[in-house]
C-alpha cells in the first residue's frame, strides 16, 4: 500500500522538478538587459538564445550519466549546472563581475544544457514508475515545463517588478531547492516488478482515474495563471497573492497519495479473504509486440495476397517497416539510420523549434511593435497556452476506446496553428494580432514538446527514451541557430544606422513570412510521417483490443 501511494508522490515531485526547470521560456524578460550590459548588436543577443538552446545538443550525456552515477545525482548535477550558469550571469548584471561575452555564451549553454539533465531525470521516473501509463505520466508531468515562464514571472514581479536581472537569481536558486524538496521519494527509487500480477488490471484502472483528476487539477493551475496571474505584471502586492495561490495548486497534488493509500488499503481489506484471483496481465506494450511477433506467419499471407496487387508491395513495404518499429528499441547508431526519424526530426524542428525561437525573440518582436509594456503579459500568455497544449497531449489516450487516431496523426494537427499564427502577425496591423499569434504558437509547440516524449517512446522504444529523445531534441539549438541568425539578420537590416532598436512592423516582417514557409514545410513532414506509420498504429490497436477480449 505504502509503494502504491509512494508513486504518486514520486509523479508530484515530478512535476514540481518539471514546473521551475523550464528557465528557456523567459530569457525575453532579461534579453534587453543583457544586450545593453554586454553592449552587443541583435545578431550577438540571438546568439545568446541559441547557446541557451544549444545546451540540448549535449542532452545525450545525461543517459550516458545515468549509467555511472544514481538518478538523485544527476538530477543535482543538473541543478549545479544551473546555479553556475544562471548565477554568474546575474553577478554580470548586478554589476559584481565583468565577463566576456564568449564566456556568458558558454554559461549560457551550461544553462540550457541543466534542463536537458532534469528531463532525463522525470523520463526515467515516469516510464520506471508507471510501465503501463507512462504516455499519461509523460504527459502530465512534461506539461507543466510550460508554466515555468508564468512561475518565475510572479515570482520576479512579486519581489521587484523593476528588476530584470532577478530571472537570472531565480533561475539559480529555485531548481536547486527543487531538487532537495524531490530527493527524498527519488532516493530509494527502484524499477517496479514487471511480472504478472493479479492486480495489475485492477491498478491500472485506478491509475487511469489518478491521472485524470490530476489532468483536471492541472487544467485549473493553468487556467489560473491565464486568468489572474498576468493581471500582475506591476503590482507586487497582487503579485505576492497571485503566487501564492500558484504555489498552492502545485502543494494540491498531494494529496493524491493520499487517496491512492486508502483506496490500496480498501481493496486489500475487501480481497485479502478471497481465495483466489484471475490472473491477468495488463496490455503492456511488450505484451502487444509479443503477439504481433507471434502472428506474423498469419499476416505476412495476407500481406502477399496484397503484394499480387498493383501497388500493394509499396504499402506493405511501408506498413511493415513502421510496425516493426512500433515499440521496439532502437539503440541511437539505428535511429539515425531510419527514414521515419528524419520526418520526425523535420517535423520537430519546422514545429516545436521554431516556436521556441519564437518565444526567445518575444521580447524585441513586442518591442518593435510599441508593446514593451506587455513583454511580461506575452511571456504568460506564451507559458499558459504552451502548458495547455502540453496537457491536451494525453486526449489520445483517455479517448482511445470512442475514436483511436495515430499519435503522429495529433502531432500533424497541432502543428496547423503555428502557420496560420505567422500568416496572422505577417498580414494583420492590430494590437491583438500579436497576443492571439503567441497563444496559439504557445499551444502548438507545447503539444508537440510533451507529445514527443511518447511518440519517440512508441516509435523507437521506451528503454532507449533518454537516448533517443536527447538525440531529437539537437534540432532545437540547431533550428534556434538558424531561425535566430536570420531574423537577427532581417532585424539589423531594417534599423536605423543611428540606433539599434527597429520600430515598426516592418522589423519581422519577412521573418513571420520565413517561419510561416517552414511550419508548412514541418506540416508536410508531420503528414508523411503519420502515412507511414498509421498503419503500424492501427495494426497494434487491433491486437490490443483482440488481447482484452481475450484476457477478459
Amino acid at each position: 500500500m505504502l509503494g502504491h501511494s509512494r508513486k504518486w508522490i514520486i509523479v508530484v515531485v515530478t512535476i514540481w522538478v518539471q514546473a521551475f526547470t523550464g528557465t528557456n521560456f523567459d530569457f525575453s524578460q532579461y534579453s534587453s538587459a543583457m544586450k545593453s550590459a554586454l553592449n552587443i548588436s541583435q545578431m550577438h543577443l540571438n546568439y545568446l538564445a541559441t547557446a541557451n538552446d544549444m545546451g540540448k545538443l549535449f542532452g545525450w550525456s545525461s543517459a550516458f550519466a545515468l549509467i555511472y552515477f544514481p538518478l538523485p545525482a544527476i538530477m543535482f548535477m543538473a541543478a549545479a549546472m544551473g546555479f553556475v550558469g544562471y548565477g554568474l550571469q546575474w553577478l554580470l548584471l548586478q554589476g559584481f563581475i565583468n565577463l566576456p561575452y564568449f564566456l556568458v555564451f558558454v554559461l549560457s549553454l551550461l544553462g540550457g544544457c541543466s534542463i536537458c539533465w532534469f528531463n532525463t531525470v522525470c523520463f526515467v521516473l515516469c516510464i520506471t514508475t508507471f510501465p503501463l501509463n507512462r504516455s499519461l505520466a509523460l504527459s502530465l508531468t512534461v506539461s507543466f515545463n510550460g508554466v515555468s515562464g508564468a512561475l518565475y514571472t510572479l515570482a520576479a514581479n512579486s519581489i521587484d517588478p523593476s528588476s530584470p536581472s532577478l530571472y537570472l537569481l531565480l533561475k539559480a536558486l529555485l531548481p536547486l531547492l527543487v531538487s532537495f524538496a524531490a530527493l527524498a521519494p527519488i532516493l530509494p527509487h527502484s524499477p517496479p516488478h514487471h511480472g504478472h500480477d493479479s492486480s495489475q488490471h485492477s491498478n491500472n484502472n485506478a491509475d487511469s482515474i489518478m491521472f485524470l483528476i490530476l489532468n483536471l487539477l492541472a487544467t485549473l493551475t493553468g487556467l489560473y495563471l491565464l486568468l489572474f496571474a498576468s493581471h500582475a505584471s506591476t503590482d507586487a502586492p497582487s503579485a505576492r497573492l497571485y503566487l501564492g495561490g500558484a504555489i498552492l495548486l502545485l502543494v494540491l497534488p498531494l494529496f493524491i497519495p493520499g487517496v491512492a493509500y486508502a483506496r490500496s488499503w480498501f481493496h486489500q481489506a475487501v480481497y485479502s479473504t478471497s481465495s483466489s484471483f484471475i490472473l491477468v496481465h495488463d496490455d503492456d506494450l511488450e505484451l502487444h509486440k509479443e503477439l504481433i511477433i507471434s502472428r506474423n506467419d498469419d499476416d505476412e499471407e495476407k500481406e502477399e495476397e496484397e503484394e499480387e496487387e498493383g501497388g500493394a508491395c509499396c504499402k506493405r513495404m511501408l506498413s511493415q517497416d513502421a510496425l516493426v518499429m512500433l515499440g521496439e528499441e532502437h539503440s541511437g547508431g539505428a535511429v539515425l539510420g531510419r527514414v521515419d526519424f528524419w520526418l520526425y526530426y523535420v517535423t520537430y524542428f519546422c514545429g516545436g523549434t521554431i516556436g521556441l525561437v519564437y518565444s526567445n525573440n518575444l521580447g524585441q518582436i513586442a518591442q518593435s511593435l510599441g508593446m514593451t509594456h506587455n513583454i511580461s503579459t506575452l511571456v504568460m500568455l506564451y507559458a499558459s497556452f504552451s502548458f495547455f497544449g502540453r496537457l491536451l497531449s494525453a486526449l489520445p489516450d483517455y479517448i482511445r476506446s470512442k475514436l483511436y487516431f495515430a499519435r503522429t496523426g495529433w502531432l500533424c494537427i497541432a502543428l496547423i496553428p503555428t502557420p496560420i499564427a505567422f500568416t496572422l502577425m505577417a498580414l494583420s496591423q492590430t494590437p491583438l494580432a500579436l497576443p492571439i499569434a503567441t497563444a496559439l504558437i504557445g499551444f502548438s509547440s507545447g503539444f508537440i514538446f510533451a507529445a514527443a516524449v511518447s511518440v519517440t517512446s512508441e516509435l523507437f522504444g521506451p528503454n532507449s527514451v533518454a537516448v533517443n529523445h536527447n538525440i531529437l531534441i539537437t534540432n532545437i539549438p540547431i533550428g534556434s541557430l538558424i531561425y535566430g541568425f536570420l531574423s537577427a539578420l532581417l532585424y539589423d537590416a531594417n534599423t536605423d544606422s543611428n540606433s539599434s532598436v527597429c520600430i515598426g512592423t516592418h522589423c519581422y516582417f519577412s521573418t513571420f513570412v520565413f517561419w510561416a514557409s517552414t511550419a508548412l514545410l514541418g506540416l508536410l513532414s508531420s503528414l508523411l510521417l503519420f502515412f507511414r506509420t498509421k498503419h503500424a498504429y492501427q495494426h497494434f490497436e487491433y491486437h490490443r483490443i483482440s488481447t482484452q477480449a481475450i484476457l477478459s
